[in-house]
């Protein structure tokens, strides 16, 4: 994945539908769009649009009935599964609104736990001051707060130094305080690492501090943006 000629990440006419014969439904219908590396891309809509099912082909985890996903050239749908599962290993960090950490395990070995499984990992110690957490390093998961578990989840993802943090609607189980503090963190790895992020929501605020906003409606993409201005997380 060292191809530096074309789109960094490019989803072409992906289709995607569950169940058979009348309970068939159509879950992505002619997806397209590409995504530069290093851009922070928020896929927006409203439940059922589809953006979780697209973020889950991007990461491997589903596949498309049709079209395909290509990251640096390379289509997801050429690898087979163990290529798949070191693309899932090395390229791609996630955040998922669980925090699914490991319970008997302190702050620190739970991002330890992202590292082992890269072969570039960012300095774990950088990564605690990053996030905030030097002075939790040795608490357990059930001594944490919702917002510091997720830090902690983040720490677990960056640590990787992916290509792609996929975030699956990373503040929706935290307070509006708590959730701004997250995003702006989230911010903050984005541009100090140059992590690609695509994350999913269907909070139209998050929308204002993207790069790149995708609107989701019915399995279609209905509007494509590219945002002149973002606005900080930590802005009201």
């Amino acid at each position: 994945m060292d191809r530096t000629d074309g789109h960094f990440l490019e989803i072409v006419s992906l289709k995607k539908s569950f169940g058979e014969g009348e309970a068939r439904q159509e879950v992505l219908n002619g997806v397209d769009f590409t995504v530069e590396k290093g851009e922070f891309c928020v896929l927006l809509g409203p439940s059922g649009s589809g953006k979780s099912t697209l973020l889950n082909i991007i990461g491997g985890i589903d596949k498309q009935d049709s079209g395909f996903v290509a990251i640096n050239g390379d289509k997801l749908e050429d690898m087979d599964e163990k290529q798949l599962t070191l693309y899932r290993r090395l390229h791609l960090g996630y955040v998922f609104q669980m925090y699914n950490l490991i319970p008997n395990l302190n702050v620190k070995e739970n991002i330890e736990v992202g590292a082992y499984l890269s072969s570039d990992p960012l300095d774990v110690e950088e990564v605690l001051t990053t996030l905030k957490l030097q002075d939790h390093k040795y608490k357990y998961p059930n001594q944490l707060s919702g917002g510091q578990q997720q830090r902690v989840s983040i720490g677990r993802a960056v640590v990787k130094n992916p290509d792609i943090l996929m975030c699956d609607e990373p503040t929706g189980a935290l307070d509006y305080k708590t959730s701004k503090e997250i995003l702006a963190l989230i911010e903050d790895c984005n541009r100090k690492y140059g992590t690609t992020v695509i994350m999913v929501t269907h909070n139209e605020a998050i929308s204002r501090m993207a790069d790149h906003v995708i609107r989701l409606r019915d399995g279609v993409v209905r509007h494509n943006i590219i945002n002149g201005t973002k606005i900080p997380a930590s802005e009201p």
